[in-house]
């Protein structure tokens, strides 16, 4: 399918304009909790009303863990974005643990995602923004409410912010006080990264470990680039980073939100995004999102359709505010051209500005012959080459890539450098639902990503060879 122009029409003077797109009925007095006349899914319901009850009136008056200011100066950023002024590096876990919530790891995590944004601003020279898949994606979507463990049902496992993973109907208890847990982890977690990021040394963002790709066959470039990038002077903007979660439990979502001026803003995060389950045009999750400041994120795959992308569209961006909306596209590899054409061509008729993001993993996921989820990095890496090409041929920017990685040493992902096959993946499988990319693996698809992106400084640079 070709990229083609918005139709157009004769205007008053015999001119060819573009056909506006339909002008929206008027929408419904918004409120936090007007979300709730609508149909809501994938959300945990609490058996103890009572127990929830104080716990949401605990979680109403408990410090937001980020300021409104910071939200707005990240929509700022995303728009710069859309307009291929800046490019987005996100990325993390699946779904944290509360048992990862320790100095060490936060600390790794934030300097491999530092790194990635510096592999991609030195390649491309283009700025990156920083947002962390962290403190507050602890929730999950689940194909069903139950599953079937040893012969028994159970509810599903749906993060720790709801249920224990451990398969007992005691831990898999869908228990309203683990929001509580899920805030005060979520607060540790920012205040130990925003200390860290304060005083990091320099070095901390720019100092990249490439000794496990030796064997890749672009081993020599990534060597010279990985020490002209450690050469590099930084400052201090290169340790700001963001935060964001899927926002998916829309009730723990309300009590976070905040009065902040005369806009409402959810004050757990900087940016939240709505999954590909939970993006309905009639849902629940809509109609809360339209009515925070927040700029988010909405998940876009193969069942979205071109009309109902366009509605969607007006219902959160009706006054057509730029970096409000970022388009998270999670196709599979070999889906895109197909897919994303026609998704382009939708959001060029309505006329609403969005940015691009290329989720590169949710497609991709597999059962391993010894039944471990997994997904191989080839297939990353075809998604995010197949995506750059589809924005260049429709004449739209991609500003940004969304990963599930991790800076520990997992064995979740097969292939890459490392060369982790299926029998591998035992060695240390460690995440509680989706396969993340380890710390090579992640540095490894950076150096993949940005040599595939438009640079002009990486063309003269190779023109003087």
């Amino acid at each position: 399918q070709a990229c083609e122009s918005a139709p157009t029409r004769l205007g008053p003077r015999g001119g060819i304009r573009a056909s506006p797109p339909p002008i929206p009925s008027a929408m419904p007095e918004w409120s936090p909790s007007s979300w709730q006349g609508k149909p809501a899914l994938q959300m945990a319901e609490w058996e103890d009303k009572e127990v929830a009850k104080k716990v949401f009136d605990k979680l109403r008056k408990v410090p937001p863990l980020v300021t409104a200011t910071e939200a707005a100066r990240l929509k700022k950023l995303i728009a710069e974005a859309g307009r291929g002024e800046r490019f987005i590096v996100q990325g993390g876990d699946c779904s944290e643990r509360f048992a990862d919530c320790e100095g060490d790891r936060l600390e790794a995590q934030l300097k491999l995602l530092l790194q990635m944004g510096a592999i991609v601003e030195h390649i491309t020279g283009k700025p990156t923004v920083r947002i962390a898949r962290i403190a507050g994606q602890y929730g999950k979507p689940r194909s069903k409410p139950t599953e079937v463990v040893d012969g028994k049902e159970l509810m599903s496992f749906k993060g720790e912010n709801i249920n224990g993973f451990e398969p007992n109907e005691k831990e898999r208890k869908w228990d309203p006080e683990r929001l509580l847990l899920g805030y005060w982890h979520s607060a540790a977690t920012l205040n130990y990264l925003r200390a860290f990021s304060a005083t990091a040394e320099p070095k901390e963002a720019t100092d990249i470990d490439i000794s496990t790709l030796s064997s890749s066959s672009d081993f020599s470039s990534i060597s010279e680039d990985a020490r002209e990038i450690k050469s590099n002077s930084v400052g201090r903007e290169a340790f700001e980073f963001f935060t964001a979660h899927e926002g998916m439990q829309l009730d723990l979502e309300e009590a976070l939100t905040r009065k902040a001026g005369d806009k409402y803003c959810n004050l757990s995060s900087h940016f939240l995004w709505i999954g590909d389950r939970t993006r309905q045009v009639n849902g629940a999750h809509l109609e809360y999102f339209r009515g925070i400041a927040n700029p988010i994120g909405v998940k876009i795959g193969p069942s979205m359709k071109n009309d109902e992308l366009k509605e969607l569209l007006q219902i959160l961006n009706p006054n057509k505010e730029e970096g409000r909306i970022v388009l998270i596209t999670r196709y599979g590899a070999g889906k895109v051209e197909s897919l994303l054409t026609g998704h382009i061509q939708a959001v060029k008729e309505c006329g609403i500005p969005v940015t691009w993001q290329c989720d590169a993993v949710h497609g991709n996921g597999i059962v391993a012959s010894n039944k471990y989820k997994t997904r191989k990095m080839d297939d990353i890496v075809r998604e995010i080459q197949e995506v750059i090409a589809v924005h260049r041929k429709c004449g739209s920017i991609l500003g940004g890539i969304h990963l599930e990685c991790t800076a520990m040493p997992v064995t979740e992902v097969v292939g890459g450098a490392i060369g982790l096959t299926e029998d591998g993946l035992t060695k240390n499988y460690e995440t509680y639902c989706d396969p993340r990319l380890n710390y090579s693996q992640s540095i490894e698809t950076m150096f993949k990503l940005a040599n595939e992106m438009p640079s002009s400084e990486r063309a003269a640079k190779r023109a003087k060879k």
